[in-house]
């Protein structure tokens, strides 16, 4: 619990359900329940921007308490992994070891994208991680896709094409396909990006049953196009969006349905929730 700030919790919004043929269905909010965790499958969390070390935030505290609330996740319901979904400092690469050793405190694996504030080289980052600013990895039936949103200088740039395709014709033949990259990849938002081609072969792409993305603190739910859906998760810290410090969770359910919702950490609350079938 945050003891410097205090944030007010947004109101619980409707449940949506995102049925076959990719419908959408609104609930009564509050009537949403989660599964008996024996139903599920696979279960990881989301959490984006940070921004450790921009000055005049609590960026110690909020990273430390994000921490606990992800590692309390394991305890109790479970977690596989967390991705970490950009903007993990603020600007100085001075900070990136630093975020790095409190990340690292998560007691389950951890992923983490490149934002637009991570201002050091992928030859930096590849070196700290042990991975590319692109990256895809598997579990089980689940493919995981990792994509890059901006340059070294923080400047917007569209994920390598060719890259993207090669990995979603890889894990074509997967139950599930999951995608996470930090910047929107179209302008419906202030801080978004057009890439058509790409959205072009996520529209095609029949088992990817989510896009997630970082960057916009102020979103916290989830947009539609092309048949395929946009996840946010508020932001962890800096010094705007929504008026609390969140995540998300995704739960792979043993009966083929994907539950994500997005959680009001101060208040260990669900914002809102959808279905993915």
């Amino acid at each position: 619990m945050l003891t410097r700030r205090r944030f007010i919790g947004q109101t619980i919004r409707a449940a949506v359900l995102i049925g076959a043929g990719n419908t959408l269905l609104s609930f009564v909010p509050g009537t949403f329940t989660l599964p008996d965790r024996k139903k599920v499958k696979l279960r990881f969390a989301l959490a984006s921007d940070g921004h450790f070390g921009q000055p005049k935030t609590d960026f110690d505290l909020t990273h430390s308490t994000m921490v606990d609330w992800l590692n309390r996740e394991k305890e109790t319901r479970g977690l596989d992994f967390s991705v970490i979904n950009g903007d993990l400092f603020h600007d100085n690469p001075a900070f990136f070891p630093k975020v790095k050793a409190v990340w690292d405190r998560l007691n389950m694996p951890w992923y983490a994208t490149h934002g637009n504030h991570d201002h050091v080289p992928e030859e930096e980052w590849n070196k700290a991680l042990g991975y590319s600013w692109h990256h895809a990895f598997e579990q089980g039936d689940n493919g995981f896709i990792i994509l890059n949103t901006a340059d070294v200088t923080g400047k917007y740039v569209c994920p390598d094409l060719s890259y993207a395709e090669t990995q979603l014709n890889r894990f074509a033949g997967k139950k599930n396909l999951f995608v996470f990259m930090h910047i929107t990849p179209f302008k419906w938002t202030d801080n978004g990006i057009e890439c058509p081609e790409l959205t072009s072969l996520f529209a095609k792409q029949s088992n990817l049953k989510g896009i997630f993305h970082g960057h916009d603190h102020d979103q916290d739910a989830v947009k539609e196009s092309g048949g395929k859906h946009y996840f946010f998760d508020g932001h962890i810290g800096g010094s705007w969006g929504v008026p609390y410090y969140g995540y998300r969770i995704v739960e792979v359910m043993k009966n083929g349905e994907v539950l994500t919702y997005q959680m009001n950490g101060t208040l260990s609350k669900q914002q809102n929730n959808n279905s993915i079938k």
